[in-house]
């Protein structure tokens, strides 16, 4: 059967201080994310969901919850799921801004095409399919939700419509809280991508 497998990203996180977080652990949703996370959950409920998988990470898990029990489904924690590594985790700047201005960051920015700085491009490309195969399966005909970070959703779909992986992280269609769905038709073959941002109201006001 045609199914749709749907990457939310996860909610806002409370980071006053504009850290690059990563795959840091402790990393939580703030109260503005846990109430996208609610409104996402609520906006599921006119699709017949099979399987909710989740990144191992807090924010991606607190994210996941309310979707899961609005279907009365457990959460399948997924490695493949988690948020790309990056060697500037736990910094203050970053990457496009700046970082730029630290010199000792330079030599890791050689290669914006593997990305150098970071998990290669290809490698996440393969760990989502991954996932979103996996998903399919256990939805067993239904459609799933797979709940992960902007980067390695991003990539993903970037591949998929044929996108040149280098980017500026800054145009991103992939917002706190946002759904990219991926078509599948009958035979299993991603058909098409479609992109909705359910908790469009609840986005901090850019300054």
């Amino acid at each position: 059967m045609p199914a749709t497998i749907h990457f939310l990203r996860h909610g806002e996180v409370h980071n006053p201080e504009k850290i690059l977080y990563g795959r840091q652990p402790g990393w939580y949703l703030s109260e503005r994310g846990h109430e996208m996370a609610k409104t996402v959950a609520e906006w599921s409920n006119k699709f017949d969901i099979g399987a909710v998988h989740a990144s191992p990470l807090q924010r991606a898990q607190e994210t996941a919850t309310p979707l899961a029990s609005a279907h009365h489904l457990q959460i399948t924690t997924d490695q493949k799921l988690i948020e790309a590594s990056n060697i500037f985790e736990g910094k203050k700047f970053e990457l496009g801004s700046g970082v730029l201005l630290h010199p000792a960051s330079w030599k890791h920015l050689v290669n914006p095409w593997k990305p150098s700085w970071g998990e290669p491009y290809s490698e996440q490309i393969s760990r989502m399919l991954g996932s979103l195969f996996e998903a399919r399966d256990a939805a067993n005909g239904k459609d799933a939700f797979c709940v992960s970070h902007q980067l390695p959703i991003w990539i993903l779909r970037s591949a998929v419509e044929g996108r040149r992986l280098i980017h500026d992280p800054r145009k991103r269609e992939c917002t706190l809280a946002s759904i990219t769905s991926f078509h599948l038709d009958s035979e299993g073959a991603i058909e098409g991508v479609s992109y909705s941002e359910p908790a469009k109201h609840l986005l901090p006001v850019k300054k």
